[in-house]
């Protein structure tokens, strides 16, 4: 597929991959954004728009090359794609990445033009914040563009994504613990939380609410201190491997990917993964981390599903952002998720892999019949 016009800015360029290259990966259409008078090199790629206007972050990260960030949002965007499509959203998936340093690149003139080349694709590609990209660059982003999600309440949007994203994730933990012990309560389970910033620290919140034992682990100690001022019960582990060996019933991955590991997964003790934290697993597919997983007994909750509630979030800002509403469509997280643990039992597959077909199943179903217009 072609890409757009590029934006109206005469030292700017878009350009398309060639299709075959695109043909191959399965991506729709990725576009190469380059704006001499900021220095901006961005990519945006839309796996598909089936489901309809494909939705996905800005992610602002210093990229060795620009392979390096062409194989991150080609990824990224492709688990965009099944994130909005198990959770029910009726859009694709799309991502976006911009080259350079957020610390000493970013200024108001490159987000404008970045927003102007979201512009360009009218509508086929909604941006969001993600890695290295906030609430305030999308306020900015939203100067040129219609298609930017994430804003502040002062400027129309839902703000901060965290309460719903944590949110969504205890109902994914609530799920697993009904699938494992047949109960969704975890009143009297241990659960370790590796990361404690704004969704492990609200995640540890609603287990304590919810009864559970609560013992916690981070590299930021000023960030462990903080959580356990509001909440002296909590427990604290020297490291997360420490926190990983523990005698847990839950462990919560809130922080970096790739947090499911040859030596974590040989060492929990939990029966049950389920966290905040993106691209948990190390090795995808046959043979990867979740088989390994489920080879050991240990119930792997998939991670693009429970920590969909931020998505959910900045989906329904497209709509005129209701909390509550977008707060009723989150814990529609706890049934997706048992419907996947359901499957993935009667199948004797892995939930990784039964989540991936019934994201897959519903692109293919609802997709083929689906038109969509330009969300606004």
């Amino acid at each position: 597929m072609a890409a757009s016009s590029p934006a109206s800015s005469a030292s700017s360029s878009q350009v398309s991959a060639p299709a075959p290259f695109l043909s191959a990966l399965g991506h729709e259409q990725v576009a190469f954004c380059h704006d001499k008078a900021t220095g901006l090199r961005a990519i945006i790629s839309i796996y598909t728009t089936a489901l309809g206007p494909a939705l996905g972050g800005t992610r602002f990260y210093p990229y060795a090359t620009e392979q390096a960030a062409l194989q991150d949002v080609l990824r990224l965007s492709r688990a965009m794609a099944y994130k909005n499509a198990l959770c029910g959203l009726d859009h694709g998936g799309g991502k976006a990445v911009i080259i350079g340093d957020p610390a000493t690149d970013k200024d108001e003139a490159l987000l404008r033009a970045f927003g102007r080349f979201v512009e360009s694709l009218g509508g086929r590609y909604v941006t969001a914040c993600d890695v290295g990209t906030y609430v305030a660059d999308m306020d900015v982003m939203a100067k040129e563009t219609r298609f930017a999600t994430g804003r502040s309440e002062a400027n129309g949007g839902a703000g901060d994504s965290s309460v719903l994203t944590a949110f969504g994730v205890f109902q994914g933990m609530c799920a697993s613990a009904a699938h494992v012990w047949g109960s969704p309560s975890l009143a009297g389970k241990t659960v370790g939380i590796a990361g404690v910033g704004k969704v492990g620290r609200l995640l540890a919140g609603l287990l304590l609410e919810n009864g559970a034992r609560v013992v916690v682990a981070d590299v930021n100690s000023s960030a462990v201190e903080r959580l356990r001022e509001r909440h002296a019960e909590i427990d604290v582990a020297p490291d997360v491997f420490a926190l990983v060996r523990s005698e847990l019933d839950v462990y919560a991955p809130c922080a970096l990917g790739g947090a499911l590991d040859e030596a974590t997964v040989g060492a929990l003790q939990a029966k049950v993964v389920c966290g905040g934290a993106n691209n948990q697993l190390v090795v995808e597919g046959a043979d990867g981390t979740a088989e390994a997983l489920m080879a050991r007994g240990i119930t792997y909750a998939p991670d693009f599903l429970v920590n969909a509630g931020g998505v959910i979030q900045v989906s329904d800002e497209l709509h005129g952002f209701n909390f509550a509403r977008a707060k009723h469509r989150t814990a529609g997280i706890f049934e997706a998720t048992a419907s996947v643990l359901r499957v993935a039992a009667d199948k004797g597959i892995s939930p990784a892999v039964a989540a991936d077909h019934l994201a897959e199943e519903r692109m293919a179903q609802v997709g083929s019949n689906r038109i969509w217009l330009p969300t606004r």
